[in-house]
């Protein structure tokens, strides 16, 4: 008897991870993104901040270059 109860134990056990194995295994509950989107929030950020860096050269750099 007490093989047996040791041995439903262990099948309670192994259904319990099975369920948490897979996606989202990590414990969140948000919504997941497809790599798409990441992809393409990913490069819209690089072209913000290198319009951000052109932006900071031509307006808000010090122009001691053109003056005597």
């Amino acid at each position: 008897m007490g093989l047996r109860r040791g041995s439903t134990a262990a099948a309670a056990g192994l259904r319990r991870r099975r369920k948490k194995s897979g996606a989202g295994a990590t414990g969140g509950t948000g919504n997941s993104i497809s790599p798409n989107i990441v992809l393409v929030m990913s490069i819209g950020f690089i072209a913000f901040v290198a319009v951000l860096h052109v932006v900071g050269k031509l307006y808000l750099a010090p122009r001691e270059a053109g003056r005597s």
